[in-house]
């Protein structure tokens, strides 16, 4: 019995052993297992790392490239237009262009006249910039091709704290003709302008300055009497225009300004004449005053000027009193003025442009703007008794900031002949 118990002690001594020893080599064997997987794990991480440190060397070179493409590269806008910069900023291109497209319809009176459709302006303008010098050319093909429809061009440059234009441009004076075809109220531009005092003579070629500050402009230009398409001479002209406004915020503006035109025709000058449509576009006309070129006589303009935007009002008028030199007898005094408003219908305010000094168009929203518009006109010829009037009640709608439709019903009447000749007219304009 007792060698018996000594046996199964052993035994269970020896499983013991037995039993213990292969623990110790299980956990040997999960020992190195966990250590493969750690092993493993950080030769993935190593190569994780590598190819993040690859991926983050291809993102650099993709972001340098993505810079390098963006500001090597010319930039593009076609907010309003076509506008191109180069890189580095030295270069800048707009292409840009306007389409009016007009129908006439008369109410006859004494004089015979032609209703009917008509481009009034068909342009494209180029302008831009090239290492510090502007540029503008502009070709009005609804007035001819070549020379006869060259508008602006010019080159300038800013300098002693304004800028200088040489080229072919209007002369510093009167407000509505300095006013865009876009913008101004109504379809025809006022007798004050070359619709009627400078009949002919819009666009001259010179040399001009212009200088602005937050409320004032100051402008003068000296120039041949000499249009694109006009024959070589050698008349010679200037006019100068300052304006001062004493209220300038975003919703009132208060506008007052001045301007002098002198015009010599010299020798070989064609006849400087003031004729008047004043029954509007392709209607009667009548000849006010004339300066014949072989007179070598001259003419001189003294006006005054008052504008003002108050919230959905706008008002605009301007006197204008000039003399006609005569080879004989005495000169010819002419007056002329126009008064002209407008009542936005459904909000809107017409901008003032403190640059140039004279008004804009307003800003139209999604809705559309309404505007009611209204202009009285006169012009005499006091030597000669010669008197023209006219009044035009019109309306535009702004059907976005590039399209506008217009309506004008002009009454004309001719002192001299006693025609009271009506015009119905319609535009279609669009400009970018």
């Amino acid at each position: 019995m007792r060698y018996s118990l000594l046996a199964a002690a052993l035994a269970v001594a020896m499983g013991s052993t037995s039993f213990s020893a292969s623990a110790a080599d299980n956990r040997d064997q999960q020992i190195a297992e966990l250590r493969a997987q750690l092993e493993a794990m950080q030769a993935k991480l190593l190569e994780l790392e590598e190819r993040t440190d690859a991926q983050s060397d291809v993102n650099v070179d993709t972001a340098q490239q993505l810079d390098k493409l963006n500001t090597g590269s010319p930039k593009i806008d076609t907010k309003g237009g076509i506008k191109v910069t180069s890189a580095d900023g030295k270069f800048e291109a707009n292409i840009g262009g306007r389409v009016q497209f007009d129908t006439y319809a008369f109410d006859r009176d004494l004089v015979g006249t032609t209703g009917g459709t008509e481009f009034r302006r068909a342009r494209l303008t180029l302008s831009g910039k090239a290492y510090g010098w502007e540029y503008k050319v502009e070709q009005d093909f609804a007035a001819g091709t070549n020379l006869d429809g060259m508008r602006d061009v010019y080159i300038a440059k800013s300098a002693l704290g304004g800028k200088f234009t040489i080229g072919h441009f209007k002369p510093y004076r009167a407000m509505e003709e300095l006013t865009s075809s876009n913008e101004i109220l109504m379809m025809e531009r006022p007798f004050a302008t070359a619709t009627g005092l400078f009949s002919g003579r819009q666009f001259q070629q010179g040399v001009g300055y212009l200088r602005a500050g937050d409320n004032y402009t100051a402008g003068l230009s000296v120039f041949n009497l000499r249009g694109a398409a006009g024959a070589r001479n050698e008349g010679v002209g200037t006019a100068g225009r300052v304006t001062y406004a004493p209220i300038n915020n975003d919703n009132n503006t208060l506008h007052f300004g001045a301007w002098y035109s002198y015009e010599n025709a010299n020798n070989g000058s064609a006849d400087l004449t003031s004729t008047f449509n004043y029954a509007g576009r392709r209607g009667p006309a009548q000849t006010i005053a004339t300066v014949t070129g072989a007179s070598r006589n001259d003419i001189s303009v003294y006006a005054l000027e008052a504008a003002g935007s108050f919230g959905p009002a706008f008002f605009q008028a301007e006197y204008a009193d000039a003399t006609f030199g005569q080879p004989l007898g005495r000169d010819q005094d002419v007056t002329t003025y126009y008064v002209q408003g407008s009542l936005m219908l459904n909000g809107g305010h017409k901008g003032y442009k403190p640059a140039t000094g004279f008004f804009g168009s307003p800003k139209v929203t999604d809705k559309g703007l309404w505007e009611l518009t209204a202009r009285y006109d006169y012009a005499e010829n006091e030597t000669l008794n010669r008197e023209v009037t006219s009044w035009i009640l019109g309306m535009n709608y702004y059907v976005n900031p590039n399209l506008r439709f217009m309506f004008n019903y002009t009454k004309g009447d001719n002192e001299v002949t006693g025609d009271e000749t009506a015009q119905y007219a319609l535009r279609t304009q669009f400009s970018w």
